[in-house]
């Protein structure tokens, strides 16, 4: 891949809210990534903390969520970024998982849109699904829980 054409894309990042982007030409792939706002919300001020080290190279789950789960005793997995959730790859296609089902870590368990972006959003733990805690198209706030896994 032309070095003038990942250079663009570093520009574009700092011009936009996008903290990841991933690009595939033929064999070539370039994934291109920054630190992440984590907010911290307080009940006086509900500010966002500052960001994260630029020098960040990949970005993973934050710990699960310490909230109520509607009685899900799992292991839960929070949704990393704010955005619209999607169950299944398309429409008319099937989940990617279902209550009951079986998954391995890194397995895909939905897609969140966020900023025009599909982004892929991974198991971080094998075992069944527990439940599926937001309806598919629906918006997600960061650190939602989504799935609780057993």
């Amino acid at each position: 891949m032309d070095i003038r054409k990942v250079k663009k894309l570093i520009e574009l990042m700092e011009e936009s809210d996008i903290s990841e982007i991933e690009i595939k030409e033929g064999e070539d792939a370039v994934r291109i990534s920054r630190g992440v706002l984590k907010p911290v919300v307080t009940p006086a001020t509900r500010t966002h903390a500052a960001q994260e080290s630029d020098d960040d190279i990949s970005v993973s789950n934050p710990a699960p969520a310490k909230r109520p789960t509607n009685g899900a005793k799992g292991h839960i997995i929070p949704a990393p970024m704010v955005g619209t959730f999607y169950r299944a790859p398309s429409p008319g296609s099937p989940p990617f998982v279902e209550v009951g089902g079986r998954v391995k870590e890194g397995d895909i368990l939905c897609i969140i849109e966020s900023m025009k972006m599909m982004n892929q959003i991974k198991s971080d733990k094998t075992g069944k699904i527990e439940a599926v805690l937001v309806e598919n198209d629906t918006s997600v706030e960061f650190d939602q829980p989504l799935f609780t896994i057993v």
